[in-house]
């Protein structure tokens, strides 16, 4: 899964670690799902959305390999 978190951060002027005390998680885990290792739960997922007052799915896009079994 791509996803536009480091965008949106740029855009806000917010490090990793503030986003990560907004929404109640590590910088780490942040880390990770900027660079794809981690896929965020759907609370989560809105959570981040929230703070860039934006939506899910204008930050969070699938990838071809995504949709295979």
């Amino acid at each position: 899964m791509k996803n536009t978190i480091k965008v949106e951060r740029a855009k806000f002027k917010i490090t990793q670690a503030e986003l990560a005390d907004r929404v109640n998680i590590s910088k780490q885990t942040i880390n990770s799902i900027e660079i794809g290792k981690f896929v965020p739960s759907t609370v989560l997922a809105l959570k981040i959305a929230n703070v860039f007052d934006t939506t899910v799915d204008a930050i969070f896009a699938l990838e071809a390999d995504d949709w295979r079994p």
